[in-house]
């Protein structure tokens, strides 16, 4: 009688700790915009956009833990003139044809409390994979006002050099400095 009543109390205490499961977030490709920017030549920065961008977010909150899984259409790349997006999508730049897609995969997210500070993954582009660390400037985890469903929400930068990617063409006069800024918003499905 004794070990029941140990057994029973070992049961009501295991099965009132729940145990929180990682929950898995898909990107809304109409709130992530990734953008990139350089200098032109001296005379200004230009910020471009890409359209299409698809991933997941996998977050457990509990154990202060996430993966990020992204991937760009590179072919969606907008620079706000079909000409230029063009000239970007050609073999100097992204080279669409051959490499239409640019990825993402984090290796690593650093938190700070609740909160993703930095992610740390491989970024590939032109089939050529390096390492890069994005720095989370904004987070947001909790029901999203419309959809009233459980959503996450970030903004993150990174500097990458373009020449690493094959994709330096007319560098240094256009600068090989490239700022990546990303917005992006996954609610669960």
């Amino acid at each position: 009688m004794k070990k029941t009543l140990i057994a029973g109390a070992f049961a009501a205490f295991f099965a009132g700790q729940a145990v929180a499961a990682p929950q898995t977030y898909a990107v809304d490709s109409s709130h992530t915009f990734p953008r990139f920017s350089y200098d032109h030549m001296g005379l200004s920065t230009q910020i471009l956009s890409f359209k299409k961008t698809t991933g997941t977010v996998v977050l457990d909150r509990d154990a202060k833990e996430a993966k990020v899984d992204i991937t760009v259409d590179t072919t969606s790349v907008n620079t706000g003139f079909d000409v230029f997006d063009g000239h970007i999508q050609g073999e100097d730049f992204l080279d669409t044809a051959k490499f239409p897609t640019a990825t993402f995969k984090s290796t690593k997210v650093n938190f700070d409390g609740d909160k993703p500070v930095s992610i740390e993954g491989d970024l590939t582009i032109k089939g050529v994979t390096k390492p890069v660390t994005l720095t989370v400037t904004s987070f947001f985890n909790g029901p999203h006002p419309m959809l009233k469903k459980d959503a996450i929400g970030a903004n993150a930068t990174a500097v990458i050099s373009r020449s690493e990617f094959n994709a330096g063409h007319f560098a240094p006069g256009v600068g090989d400095e490239v700022t990546l800024d990303i917005a992006l918003e996954a609610s669960v499905e």
